[in-house]
């Protein structure tokens, strides 16, 4: 039997953080890929502005990113868990999930590399696909290799269980119109892959999220999502 290593715990460094539309986990879409058209900056810390580190990073067209759940502050270990994907109604093992809830609060997120820029905060990378927070650390970026990271007869568990159907979107021109054009493809498709917490789908309930400084509110009935109201961030909504 090997030896173990000198020790069972690591330290890990914060090498970038990322940057978009999204200041809380409300709203975010539950897997990577799913908005393509998100876009969000990687910023690196100063330790780690040498572009040297990101020479030959162009020539892919995909990365993964290793990051940190950083809101996810929960001590313990929870074996099981209830994916949204399942309506939160069941439970499964938490090594058969992508939950939060895991003994290292570690996340790994494929990206669309869009673009590479030079600028006084060193190199920023812009990506797309991101299913991460304003603000979330990175750990590790590597690169995507088709060759060995792509597997066309994978299955995919339970998620090849549960069929989902997008809801319908209503949208009241006097709250879109508050909407910038270029956020609107994005903020649509967040409202279709209904936002709400997996245990809350009550008719009567406004909900609401922070997007692109905006408080988005709606309520859901019968597979049709209606926007109640739109506010700046920091204005104080109107009771339903």
């Amino acid at each position: 039997m090997p030896a173990k290593p000198p020790t069972d715990s690591w330290t890990l460094k914060t090498i970038a953080y990322i940057h978009n539309d999204f200041p809380t986990k409300f709203g975010l879409p539950r897997q990577s890929g799913m908005l393509e058209g998100c876009l969000s900056t990687i910023v690196f810390e100063t330790a780690y502005r040498n572009a040297d580190a990101l020479r030959g990073i162009e020539g892919y067209s995909h990365i993964w990113l290793i990051w940190g759940f950083s809101q996810m502050a929960r001590e313990g270990f929870t074996p099981m868990v209830r994916p949204p994907r399942l309506g939160g109604n069941r439970r499964i093992g938490v090594f058969a999930t992508r939950s939060p809830n895991r003994p290292n609060p570690l996340g790994l997120t494929c990206v669309k590399l869009e673009s590479i820029t030079h600028t006084q905060q060193g190199t920023v990378l812009t990506v797309s696909g991101a299913d991460m927070m304003d603000g979330t650390p990175i750990y590790d970026i590597k690169p995507y290799l088709a060759y060995a990271d792509a597997i066309p007869q994978a299955t995919g568990g339970f998620t090849d269980e549960s069929d989902f159907e997008p809801l319908q979107v209503v949208f009241p021109e006097q709250w879109l119109s508050m909407i910038p054009q270029d956020r609107r493809a994005t903020l649509f498709k967040v409202l279709q892959n209904d936002p709400r917490p997996a245990y809350q789908h009550s008719a009567e309930r406004v909900y609401g999220f922070f997007y692109a400084g905006l408080n988005v509110r709606f309520r859901v009935a019968d597979r049709v999502l209606t926007v109640w109201e739109i506010t700046p961030m920091d204005a104080a909504p109107h009771s339903p």
